[in-house]
């Protein structure tokens, strides 16, 4: 998998090959202990990631269209985030849908082999939710391989070399057994970018020449911490503020940029091949003087090149006090677009004969119906059609080429150097080795210096390496 040729893809020929692999593993799809017949039989759910995301994704799971759904397992390695998530969705569900919560304590599982445990407690053919820290991704698909599990997986999927070749290997095995494996990028489930993209595959705007994306607001999420207080333990201070470490989630630009980035090559139709970029760290402590000691910088800026020269570039931002723009806009031969009004996918998309997104050169605006007016519903609707119907469904390998493609433009920030595709792919900087063999003891894959600082980027200076 190391072969850009089968790195370097576009979504056509990604839908092409996917087609060709699932005939070719016809038989294996047959040979599945469990089939879902269509629209009749129930599909249970394991949640592995009790956080806000998992807690949406879950609840967006039991409302799915097409036949009966059940969440019966949870598994955290925090006790407050399963109870507070447990209770979040059964608030979601109100009391028309209470019987799709079926969780006992006895299926609730804390711990860092939680995972297994819940994953034991379904069927071949069921669903299992990952929405941990990144880092544990190749070790929950892996086992959900094992027990031939459907799998739907937060973004991004990988933030290093090692993980993303694993993954990418994985993806083969779950189109060998015939499981339906989503992964949380739900622009591409938003009907109005579809409308969009396939507008821009028709010609509507020409040949793309470039791309732009924002994503400029205050600090957010747990990107930016102070430094560690001596309890809980240095690992799980770590998970529990997981956009400030690499290993963890790729860093803000990774987890906060990815969206944007995956829809608009979605729109190109196309991986690109290098990234160069800029970035810093401004603030170097709190409002309240304590100082920062997370791997982030604050701001970055990366032009990513395609193959035919063309350009995309995404801005990412995360101060106070800073205009905040959040959107994306495409720009070809006979006209421009604007992708995402706001937001990661927000609608409408909107055509324009100009490059000024100008009401007077408005040519089209998106329109859709308002029961798939949800990105969220729809990816689950998606999948889970897929499932019951026995179609070919696999968004693993995409997902690695998204996360990848957003770890390349991070690298090129924290190195200095124009990093492309292939290098990103076959880097052997492994953020979190060993990850599969975590306890509760296990010693965080960085450590704070005695100053309780840890290994940042210094561009220019480590030119091979992040930190």
């Amino acid at each position: 998998m190391n072969d850009s040729s089968n790195s370097l893809v576009t979504r056509r020929d990604f839908i092409k090959t996917s087609t060709r692999a699932a005939a070719a593993t016809a038989l294996a799809g047959v040979a599945l202990p469990h089939v879902h017949a269509a629209g009749s039989d129930l599909i249970q759910i394991a949640l592995i990631g009790c956080g806000g995301r998992g807690s949406g994704a879950a609840a967006d799971a039991l409302y799915s269209k097409g036949g009966p759904t059940k969440l019966v397992a949870m598994a955290d390695v925090f006790e407050d985030k399963l109870a507070s998530s447990y209770n979040g969705i059964k608030a979601e569900l109100k009391a028309e849908r209470a019987e799709q919560l079926d969780v006992p304590d006895e299926r609730k599982f804390l711990g860092f082999d939680a995972y297994k445990k819940a994953m034991d407690c379904l069927k071949p053919g069921d669903v299992a939710i990952f929405t941990t820290p990144l880092a544990f991704r190749w070790v929950d698909f892996t086992y959900a391989i094992e027990k031939n599990l459907n799998v739907f997986m937060e973004k991004p999927i990988t933030a290093d070399g090692a993980a993303s070749r694993r993954m990418l290997k994985l993806a083969e095995d779950a189109t060998a057994k015939n499981l339906k494996v989503g992964v949380g990028l739900m622009s591409r489930h938003s009907r109005h970018l579809q409308q969009l993209s396939q507008r821009i595959q028709d010609g509507q705007l020409g040949d793309i020449i470039l791309m732009r994306g924002y994503r400029m607001h205050e600090p957010a999420g747990s990107a930016y911490c102070t430094k560690w207080p001596g309890n809980p333990g240095e690992l799980l201070w770590q998970i529990r503020n997981f956009h400030s470490f690499l290993w963890a989630s790729g860093g803000c630009f990774s987890d906060f940029n990815i969206h944007i980035i995956d829809h608009l090559c979605w729109m190109k139709n196309a991986w690109p091949v290098k990234a160069q970029a800029v970035g810093g760290k401004h603030y170097k402590a709190n409002p309240d003087g304590a100082p920062y000691v997370d791997q982030n910088f604050d701001v970055y800026s990366v032009e990513y090149t395609f193959a035919d020269g063309s350009k995309m570039l995404m801005d990412g931002r995360c101060m106070y006090g800073c205009n905040p723009i959040y959107m994306s806009y495409a720009h070809g031969s006979k006209g421009s677009a604007t992708v995402s009004s706001h937001g990661d996918c927000e609608p409408p998309s909107r055509v324009f004969k100009g490059q000024n997104p100008q009401r007077s050169d408005l040519l089209w605006t998106s329109e859709v119906p308002g029961d798939e007016s949800s990105p969220y519903r729809n990816e689950w609707n998606d999948l889970m059609d897929a499932i019951r119907n026995d179609k070919p469904y696999n968004e693993a390998k995409r997902g690695v080429e998204a996360s990848l493609v957003t770890s390349m433009g991070r690298m090129a920030a924290h190195t200095g150097q124009e990093i492309t595709f292939e290098q990103m792919l076959n880097s052997e900087h492994e953020f979190a080795p060993g990850v599969e063999e975590f306890t509760m003891n296990s010693p965080a894959p960085v450590q704070a210096d005695k100053d309780g600082m840890y290994p940042a980027p210094v561009p220019g200076v480590k030119k091979t390496r992040e930190y």
